[in-house]
């Protein structure tokens, strides 16, 4: 009878453990989803910071480029994307149409040597250009918790449990192949 208690308090344990393992690997996929929203959450407000300076940067470049209308045009309508975004991939592509706009007006701009001077113009380059900085640093953290994320909702056992939470694969931010390219400077 010792033995049936033994054997019995044994099993217990046993499927005690394996509920408590199954549970830590419940909670740190939590974690890792979290995390992954909390990452993005911090680019977004980066992302709506640097939103809230483009006007300002538009109208102080204005009146010293007129001819630029191509360039002011691709903002706003890199702008206007961000504003529409509703999903983390179309605000990815959205901030990377306004990179692209950005890299572009500041390339342009070195042909305005009063624009260079003109203080608000320095003051708000400097400022997106701090923003860029910070936005590259929060994109790399992302990065980071999504690939750990990825990893772990494809390793043995935690995509079992992953299946029962129905967690799906995320994508990483990447630079699309237009940010790739050396900017185009010509004058219009």
């Amino acid at each position: 009878m010792g033995i049936v208690i033994l054997v019995g308090l044994v099993l217990i344990l046993i499927v005690v453990g394996i509920f408590a393992y199954l549970i830590t690997i419940y909670n740190s996929l939590v974690r890792l989803k979290n995390d992954i929203d909390k990452a993005w959450a911090n680019i977004d407000v980066l992302l709506k910071q640097r939103h809230d300076e483009l006007p300002k940067l538009i109208e102080t470049c204005k009146g010293y480029m007129q001819y630029e209308q191509k360039t002011f045009q691709l903002i706003t309508e890199a702008r206007t994307a961000y504003m529409r975004a509703g999903s983390v991939g179309e605000k990815a592509a959205a901030d990377n149409m306004i990179s692209g706009a950005l890299k572009s007006l500041f390339a342009v701009s070195e042909n305005y040597p009063d624009l260079k001077a003109n203080n608000n113009f320095m003051q708000l380059q400097k400022r997106i250009s701090e923003l860029e900085e910070k936005i590259a640093d929060r994109r790399e953290f992302f990065n980071d918790d999504v690939n750990t994320y990825n990893i772990r909702i494809q390793q043995l056992p935690d995509v079992f449990i992953a299946g029962l939470m129905h967690l799906q694969h995320r994508d990483l931010f990447k630079v699309t192949e237009e940010d790739r390219q050396d900017v185009d400077v010509k004058m219009t």
